[in-house]
């Protein structure tokens, strides 16, 4: 039995470690470092070869970024993976090392704006054909299944509008046509959610989110099936999209609080969302694991918590949200989420402002959507925030 399959998820995320070095440290030191050397003539040769797994040149291999792939992998139970300098690297690799021109990307519709840009501009660029799926309508989609269909990609829950597709269904679809499954997981972690087990091939993240939860550093990492990494790997080894040994320091010793955070922004968010359904400047409220949720039952069934983000509709449109961000005196306004600290953002005019606006409307994202990602301070010092700027938001 491996030592991963020894303990709990949570443990792995903890004593998961590089080596000790001759100096015996307890805490994993930082190799920064752009190459690695050999012993002699030979052993490089063999390196080189395949022959051995030494360290070559770190943009293939360094001890801390294997060390955060450990643990991701360990958390997500996958065969193997790899880590990047950045959610989105992550997912275009994911595409360009498993697409190829006259492939065709089944997406989901309700997906993060620099995704949309990535298949929408550049994927066709290379002969890559896309088609979108509504995340509310699985019974529709393995009817836009094409004979060239080669991936299905899918965020659940989505940003912003945190819509929600049962993985094992797609799953199932995936495999009777021999698709590969692709899921980011971002939102949810591998903490409250777990694809694999679900029967998804490969799973993305931006380890920049809740993963590193301080809004430190850039990160991403994709694991899954080793034959799938395998490929994934040759192409990030040969273009670059490399992570940062002390970003992946940083990431990795961000995993040992991981389940311990989640758990704090889950039950705050849920509070908070519980607090704002009365809410009489408010049209609706979201947040998954609120019984209002249209798909609160799959949320249940395959998520362990909510999450830390908490999506609402004001009164008033655009003006009223403009009101309300400027009004807030807690809440950051950043182009971030999955922080310590509480984010306030307003998705159509930033995350997902190159959509058009048909495109917006689509995918739930009105004028007056706010998101917000909800922290580590104290409860009722965020709702205190959120209500008094949601009284000012009314004018």
């Amino acid at each position: 039995m491996s030592k991963e399959n020894q303990y709990q998820p949570e443990t792995n995320a903890v004593r998961i470690q590089t080596a000790r070095t001759n100096e015996m440290e307890h805490s994993t030191p930082l190799f920064l470092t752009s190459s690695f050397c050999f012993d002699n003539a030979e052993e490089m040769r063999a390196t080189f070869a395949d022959e051995t797994d030494f360290n070559i040149y770190s943009r293939f291999s360094n001890p801390n970024v294997d060390e955060f792939v450990q643990k991701m992998c360990a958390l997500e139970g996958a065969e193997a993976g790899y880590a990047t300098a950045s959610g989105m690297s992550a997912i275009f690799a994911s595409f360009m090392a498993l697409l190829k021109a006259g492939d065709h990307l089944l997406s989901a519709r309700s997906i993060f704006g620099s995704t949309h840009t990535v298949i929408t501009k550049f994927l066709p660029k290379w002969g890559i054909e896309s088609s979108y799926f509504d995340l509310n309508d699985p019974a529709g989609i393995e009817a836009m299944i094409k004979p060239n269909t080669r991936m299905i990609f899918v965020e659940t829950p989505s940003n912003p509008g945190l819509e929600i597709i049962d993985i094992a269904l797609l799953a199932e679809i995936a495999n009777k046509h021999n698709i590969i499954l692709n899921v980011d997981n971002c939102f949810a972690t591998p903490v409250l959610q777990r694809p694999i087990e679900a029967g998804a091939h490969i799973v993305t993240h931006s380890a920049t989110k809740w993963i590193d939860g301080q809004g430190r550093v850039l990160g991403g990492a994709i694991v899954g099936k080793k034959e799938l990494i395998k490929e994934i790997y040759t192409f990030c080894r040969s273009t670059g999209p490399a992570m940062s040994p002390f970003n992946a320091w940083v990431l990795s010793k961000s995993l040992e609080t991981l389940h311990v955070r989640m758990e704090r922004h889950s039950d705050s968010a849920l509070k908070l969302a519980q607090a704002l359904e009365s809410n009489p400047h408010l049209t609706s409220v979201k947040y998954p694991f609120l019984t209002s949720h249209p798909q609160y039952e799959i949320a249940r069934k395959q998520m362990s918590g909510g999450g830390g983000i908490v999506c609402f509709e004001l009164k008033g449109g655009l003006q009223s949200g403009v009101r309300f961000l400027n009004a807030l005196k807690l809440l950051s306004l950043t182009a971030n989420l999955g922080d310590s600290r509480s984010i306030a953002s307003h998705p159509a005019s930033t995350t997902h402002a190159k959509l058009s606006d048909a495109e917006k409307a689509t995918v739930g994202i009105t004028p007056g959507l706010i998101r917000i990602s909800v922290g580590l301070e104290n409860i009722n010092d965020i709702l205190a925030d959120i209500e008094q700027a949601l009284n000012s938001s009314q004018g």
